[in-house]
């Protein structure tokens, strides 16, 4: 008999907007406290002692405009966060502090995620100035790095998600994007050349994720199917399965560090667990009265500390311990 979807381990409120974005920080040794940041509409990132279950301190720095993407650098002392008022802040925690010390300006409106790869020096990839558009930045120095556009005439429509990596064969970063007309593209970025592309969705991607090591990725989209895709020796993009999932919508994607499972947020306000192996589903989680934006999985060292975080419209943060087994 089929055992029950398990109940959340705790929930965390208080924002008082809605959650958009979501950020483990766990991998610090004691007496470090495991953190979670998360992003929300009002602007704020608020920073949770996952211990104490209560928020540190909030960062005020997208001037009240929605915060959308959160991404740590190096470690939890410095963080970077997406808004919707066209800035990407750099934040200083160390030493308890929570300050602004930089901003990259965005030319792009939209809502694609920004991705980092923690290279020497790191490198951005962000949305460009055209709806198409993406490029790649030396992030300390702000030095574009590549620009990435379309063939003239291609319609594409705007850059929807990304996800930036480093082969483990060859010196260029390769970045992913998903885009309004529902395909995949791959981009070799020291060279500013498309790889292969793939039309995998008819609706816009919300969120892509990728598997370095199986050279695998899965998108999802405002449709009803979750869609898995490989690359071959050649770098071509090929579909490779579908899993089809009953309410369409799907905001955010997250496999989990070990590569074993993968997490989906929903328009229809569950959270869903598959196999990443065989995408089988093995879950359903139904908690939230909202749009669930975010899904993350924790960075905890240890298998039983595992967590996934689910973020949702309804203003509430869901703590989930499942499939913990190593």
């Amino acid at each position: 008999m089929t055992l029950p979807p398990p109940d959340p381990k705790f929930e965390l409120r208080g924002t008082g907007a809605e959650i958009n974005c979501l950020k483990f920080s766990c991998g610090a040794p004691s007496p470090c406290p495991p953190l979670l940041f998360s992003g929300t509409s009002s602007g704020l990132v608020h920073l949770w002692d996952l211990r104490t279950r209560r928020t540190i301190t909030a960062l005020d720095g997208h001037d009240g405009k929605s915060v959308y993407w959160i991404q740590t650098i190096h470690d939890k002392d410095s963080i970077l966060s997406q808004g919707r008022d066209l800035q990407i802040c750099t934040w200083s925690l160390a030493e308890g502090r929570n300050e602004v010390i930089d901003t990259l300006p965005l030319e792009n409106v939209g809502f694609c995620k920004s991705s980092l790869l923690m290279t020497d020096p790191p490198l951005l990839a962000m949305p460009g100035k055209e709806g198409s558009q993406v490029q790649v930045l030396d992030l300390l120095s702000k030095k574009l790095v590549s620009s990435m556009n379309p063939e003239e005439g291609s319609r594409w429509g705007m850059a929807m998600s990304m996800h930036l990596w480093q082969p483990v064969s060859g010196s260029s970063p390769m970045l992913l994007v998903g885009y309004e007309d529902g395909s995949v593209a791959l981009w070799n970025v020291l060279q500013h050349r498309m790889v292969s592309r793939l039309a995998s969705h008819t609706d816009p991607i919300m969120s892509l994720d990728f598997d370095c090591k199986q050279a695998r990725g899965v998108s999802g989209s405002a449709d009803n199917s979750l869609n898995v895709w490989k690359l071959d020796e050649q770098q071509n993009l090929k579909a490779y399965k579908t899993q089809m999932i009953v309410n369409p919508g799907i905001s955010d994607i997250a496999l989990r560090p070990d590569r074993k499972i993968l997490a989906t947020g929903g328009w229809d306000y569950r959270v869903r667990i598959f196999s990443w192996k065989t995408m089988k589903p093995l879950a359903v989680l139904q908690y939230h009265k909202a749009t669930v934006h975010a899904v993350c999985f924790s960075d905890h060292l240890k298998p039983e500390d595992r967590l996934l975080a689910a973020g949702s419209k309804d203003q509430r943060i869901t703590l989930w311990s499942i499939y913990t087994e190593s």
